[in-house]
């Protein structure tokens, strides 16, 4: 059972847990966190409708969290921020439900908020449950369209990674967020459903003048895609909608203008690499077929343009409220960028 003993002296940390039909992973994951040394610790689970003895298995085994129930799969933005409206911590931490934390994950993440005043997002070491010696993901880099890629993702765990540092956005698998941020910027935003909306996030906090900070000794051992898996037509289509999305929300004029030519470039690399079988593109057309793809990326634009009035007008209202001139955002997309050919060759 989680420690329910909340000691007092200490900041509050609420960490969310986002759950569909993965059992599977769940005892891992919540074992991990029963075993952190930091105190006092809020865990929530928030269930989006499983049917597979999720529920059953925290309400016999883990009384000492916060259960949420849903009726219905809402997408990863709208369940966590089911689990943001409830959370009480000054600090709040999203770990995926298919992910393992270190014992002092938590109290490594809290370190470096109260060390680093200046930031309000941390982001963690992510490494490959399969592969512990090859990293996830350690923040995130962007190309010119909007499309983003894990920083590292991929390669071998070692220096330059053990260096604490200034990165674009946390992944949302494994992330720290400072209350007043998720107040200041509102959450998810629930339109993407899942994928990419840990990038709308950071970069819509990025424009109100909030910064993330990489935090290395903070480590998850992360099983990828556990849910949605790893190229399955479902998680291409939402991954190029809500790319599209992002820079219809966030871009200035200027960058969403020229940003078909940029997705022009990206696409014939993808193509390029599909056709040889490398690459993420290689690796969906070894699971289904190059036509599989260009039609599922076909229909992501198609749904995209086709609900765009209401990501306009919240366009209308960053553009409003933000405080980074459009000269800094070129700046950052400029210090924490990726080439088109970089973005397609990685798995």
């Amino acid at each position: 059972m989680l420690n329910q003993d909340l000691r007092q002296g200490g900041t509050l940390v609420s960490v969310v847990v986002l759950n569909h039909n993965g059992l599977h992973y769940l005892e891992d994951c919540l074992a991990s966190l029963d075993a952190q040394t930091y105190q006092p610790l809020e865990i929530i689970l928030v269930d989006n409708g499983s049917t597979d003895g999720s529920v059953d298995l925290v309400k016999g085994c883990y009384r000492g969290v916060r259960l949420l129930c849903l009726k219905e799969n809402v997408g990863f933005a709208a369940g966590n921020n089911y689990g943001f409206r409830v959370a009480r911590g000054n600090y709040v931490a999203l770990l995926n439900n298919d992910a393992i934390a270190a014992p002092d994950w938590v109290e490594k993440l809290v370190q470096a908020g109260e060390r680093y005043p200046e930031y309000a997002m941390f982001g963690s070491k992510i490494l490959r449950h399969e592969a512990p010696e090859r990293l996830d993901k350690v923040g995130h880099l962007m190309y010119w369209d909007g499309q983003n890629k894990g920083r590292g993702s991929g390669e071998l765990d070692g220096h330059p990674f053990d260096q604490a540092t200034e990165i674009f956005f946390p992944d949302g698998c494994a992330a720290l967020y400072r209350r007043s941020l998720l107040e200041d910027v509102g959450g998810f935003d629930e339109k993407f459903f899942a994928y990419g909306d840990d990038a709308d996030l950071g970069i819509r906090a990025r424009l109100r003048g909030w910064k993330a900070y990489y935090v290395p000794v903070a480590r998850v051992w992360h099983r990828r895609s556990g849910t949605a898996g790893l190229y399955s037509p479902q998680k291409i289509f939402w991954i190029e909608r809500n790319r599209f999305w992002l820079a219809v929300k966030n871009f200035p004029l200027a960058l969403l203008i020229a940003s078909p030519i940029f997705t022009a470039y990206r696409f014939f690399w993808n193509f390029w690499y599909g056709l040889w079988r490398k690459g993420a593109a290689g690796n969906f057309v070894k699971e289904h077929s190059l036509f599989l793809l260009g039609r599922t990326v076909f229909s992501a634009y198609l749904d995209g343009l086709r609900r765009v009035a209401p990501v306009w007008r919240d366009r209308k209202e960053i553009r409003r409220t933000r405080r980074l001139s459009d000269r800094e955002f070129f700046s950052l997309m400029k210090r924490f960028g990726i080439s088109a050919r970089d973005l397609a060759a990685r798995e």
